[in-house]
């Protein structure tokens, strides 16, 4: 039944388990103090919560060198008190979506140790192998700057191995039909213990065919039709939230054109145009983002997010319009990564402006998706550039003005706590934030609740309408002969804009759903608004003369 499609109105909250909350004083995050926040998550009002990898693993790559699929790291817990959490989230009504990394395992993964280990292993055909080192072997690479080579000699296996992502994480030969069933089991293990989904890393390069003979790798998208019908056949309303940064006329290949194979995947499209709006105060190239983006089959949907625990990948964007959003955000070489991107939390790049703050995360939480942040979003939490590469915007959650935090009793936690400035924990955290009315956490408490009561964004018909103004964004949602209109001034300045709600509209008025007030349409059936620099309006287009008649027509 459509009506079960809870993903099409979620607001999601992605953590890491390692630097979210510490129980037992060892200066890792874990299972148990996870669960002792799991209040405070409900009270925010998040509907799911996505972890970041939390299995086994030597964590040279913050978890995603997976060494054991089927176990949870111990500095984190026991599968017990995974248990524990996901029956505490349930008992709340939060699903729990999970990290699903299966692009590469660790090199100390058994599967890779016993495959270099002895030519005829069961496991040799589960990695990918070459006699010599190919000619494309220095393209391609995921970490540009960092990483050197996609092929890496083995001395014991006597070849080279293939990895598109680190030398530490050989690439899986997810074509080999015994890799792909363990893929499906590994699935099915962590359903049956409380998931209800998952977030599938890399998901262009698990699909791709890989080896040394292969130059231009095309999708083997039948692999994903596979994934959903596995999930589905074993809970029949779990997901898989995919990150595939395509261009537009390649999303239905990954949502299938009857909606047969990913629910949901990661708008990175629309993710770079917004940063471009927010740094030029044009919203053209965005409204363009979202028109590109607006083919979906009905099932389908878009998760829609600012920053993310990754540098913010700006390769989509024109030269001149990257070069624009690194002067605005990321103006200094240290603030940039893999020549492509920002490596900064939200807060920092907007200089800790709040109208500039609320402005960018009331935009992403009304496109046409379901929103998803990022643990101490709600507090404005910053970055610590001294940590190298994305490890600045990894860092321990701002609690209480304890030492660390609040985050450990540990005087040494995994990453240093942020500390001193207008971003360290003495002034940014939740504990001081919960007491003022007036805080970022506050504020962003009634944003997801007035979310959750637009429904229409998640499951509605979405039209950008022309204000006049570059710098003025309107959009317009209509689900079930309902209506919601959001406008947002990009401008530094304050601007009047006149336009057309567009829905025969003479005498309709626009219920203000964020501030008490109202605006009555002119004679000609346009609306007349004056909004202040970075401003931000949600209505409902309503009245009941207005609604009657529409209901008529």
């Amino acid at each position: 039944m459509i009506n079960d499609l809870w993903y099409k109105n979620a607001v999601v909250y992605c953590l890491s388990v390692e630097t979210f909350m510490d129980a037992n004083g060892d200066g890792v995050g874990d299972f148990q103090g996870l669960q002792r926040r799991l209040d405070y998550l409900a009270g925010l009002g998040v509907t799911a919560i996505w972890l970041m990898p939390f299995q086994t693993s030597p964590d040279r790559d913050d978890g995603y060198d997976v060494s054991d699929y089927y176990n949870v790291n111990p500095r984190y817990g026991t599968l017990g008190d995974f248990v524990e959490f996901t029956h505490g989230a349930k008992q709340r009504g939060i699903r729990v979506l999970i990290d699903l990394v299966v692009n590469h395992t660790s090199d100390e993964h058994p599967w890779f140790q016993d495959a270099r280990s002895n030519p005829d292993s069961r496991y040799r055909d589960w990695y990918l192998w070459s006699d010599k080192k190919p000619a494309n072997a220095d393209e391609g690479m995921v970490f540009p700057g960092v990483q050197k080579s996609t092929w890496t000699y083995d001395e014991k296996a006597k070849q080279y191995y293939f990895h598109r992502f680190y030398d530490f994480q050989p690439d899986l030969n997810t074509a080999n039909p015994h890799v792909q069933a363990e893929l499906l089991k590994i699935m099915g293990f962590w359903i049956q213990l409380g998931v209800a989904g998952f977030r599938m890393d890399a998901v262009p390069f698990v699909i791709a065919e890989k080896g040394a003979e292969v130059t231009k790798p095309k999708e083997q998208y039948d692999m994903l039709r596979m994934f959903r019908e596995f999930l589905q056949w074993r809970l029949g309303d779990s997901i898989i939230l995919a990150e595939a940064n395509v261009v537009p006329k390649e999303n239905l290949n990954y949502f299938g054109e009857d909606g047969e194979r990913m629910q949901m995947m990661f708008n990175f499209h629309v993710n770079q145009a917004l940063f471009y709006a927010l740094a030029s105060a044009d919203g053209r190239p965005l409204t363009k983002a979202i028109t590109d983006t607006m083919s979906r089959p009905q099932t389908a949907q878009w998760g829609m997010f600012l920053r993310n625990h990754d540098e913010l990948d700006l390769g989509r964007l024109s030269e001149k319009q990257r070069q624009t959003v690194f002067s605005e955000f990321g103006p200094d070489k240290s603030m940039q990564l893999y020549d492509r991107g920002i490596r900064r939390r939200l807060a920092p790049m907007l200089k800790g402006d709040r109208r500039r703050l609320e402005l960018a995360y009331s935009l992403m939480f009304s496109l046409p998706g379901t929103p998803v942040i990022r643990y101490g979003d709600e507090i404005g939490m910053g970055d610590d550039l001294s940590l190298p590469e994305r490890n600045c915007a990894r860092t321990p959650m701002q609690w209480s003005t304890e030492p660390q935090g609040g985050f450990s009793k540990n005087e040494k936690p995994v990453l240093p706590v942020i500390s001193g400035g207008a971003f360290g924990f003495e002034h940014t955290n939740v504990a001081q934030q919960r007491r003022d009315p007036n805080s970022m956490l506050n504020w962003m408490e009634r944003l997801i609740r007035m979310r959750k009561e637009a429904p229409e964004i998640g499951w509605g018909d979405c039209v950008p309408l022309d204000t006049g103004d570059k710098g003025v964004l309107a959009l317009r949602y209509d689900w079930r002969e309902n209506s919601v209109l959001v406008v947002h001034n990009l401008n530094p300045t304050p601007v009047e804009v006149e336009f057309d709600v567009g829905l025969d509209d003479d005498g309709a008025t626009l219920i203000d759903i964020v501030d008490d007030g109202s605006s009555q349409a002119q004679k000609n059936g346009k609306h007349k608004l004056l909004l202040d620099a970075y401003a931000y309006r949600w209505f409902r287009v309503g009245g009941l003369d207005y609604l009657l008649k529409r209901r008529e027509i």
